[in-house]
């Protein structure tokens, strides 16, 4: 028997105005797989990740993490239920350091009131120093960022801005980490850098992974499962092969078979 899913989408469909952006989508999203939602831009990719996120509120259907219907609770409900994401555009505070800025995913689990916080004393202190030594070790090392952990992130390249970003969202301790469009813009070895850390973050941490990408080649090598959107409509879902030779997903996304002539030659 298949394990239930730890995150499952059904039927949900969203709007604006006129403009239909999900129309009876449904996602189920494996405990220790990675899922890849791929799609032409505008397919409604982003816009499932915000509905999932909590930033919309979806007209019709639902959501369940670990068997409990978040579709009514608020972002950072679902945030401390262990949804954590990294964003398109980089979101970071810029003119912050590196690890003030990692260290802003682990508020969720503080425990200190405003008054101890603004004061730094007794259990805050704690739990600060607490969360930055869990930091270094389970996320500064493990991202390789260690070197520019003091620095303000509006010095780094943007391939560590999105390492940093990455890092913050693991700072959450989540149960799903999403991912939208983690190497876009990055150039051949940043990209590969990307790859290898997800992969060991699923492979030896076991963790569970959502991603929206771009990149075809990253998203075939390392998914187990993927999802195609196109016109906020869920037109293939299953293995990378099988939505790789899927035809509607050729048509719609990955562009003529090869075996197809090209227009105008052939019979």
């Amino acid at each position: 028997m298949n394990p239930s899913p730890l995150l499952s989408v059904e039927d949900v469909h969203l709007r604006f105005g006129g403009i239909k952006a999900l129309s009876g989508v449904s996602l189920q999203v494996k405990a220790g797989e990675i899922t890849a939602v791929i799609g032409p831009n505008g397919a409604g990719k982003t816009s499932l990740f915000n509905t999932i996120s909590g930033f919309y509120k979806p007209q019709q259907g639902s959501m369940v993490l670990e068997g409990q219907d978040i579709s009514h609770t608020k972002p950072n409900v679902r945030a401390a239920m262990g949804l954590a994401r990294t964003f398109q555009n980089v979101a970071l505070f810029r003119g912050m350091t590196v690890l003030d800025n990692i260290k802003l995913g682990g508020h969720n689990r503080m425990a200190a009131n405003t008054l101890q916080a603004m004061a730094y004393w007794g259990k805050s202190q704690q739990e600060e120093l607490a969360l930055r030594e869990e930091i270094e070790r389970d996320v500064i090392d493990f991202l390789e960022i260690d070197h520019v952990r003091h620095q303000s992130v509006a010095s780094l390249s943007y391939g560590l801005q999105k390492r940093v970003e990455l890092a913050r969202a693991l700072a959450m301790r989540p149960k799903i980490l999403m991912l939208d469009e983690p190497v876009a813009g990055m150039n051949r070895e940043e990209t590969e850098d990307m790859a290898r850390f997800i992969l060991d973050l699923q492979e030896e941490r076991g963790m569970t992974i959502l991603l929206i990408e771009h990149d075809m080649g990253m998203v075939m090598d390392i998914s187990n499962h993927v999802a195609v959107l196109n016109f906020g409509q869920l037109i293939a879902s299953g293995t990378p092969q099988h939505v790789r030779n899927h035809p509607d997903v050729i048509e719609a996304y990955l562009g003529v078979r090869e075996s197809q002539p090209a227009s105008g030659q052939g019979a």
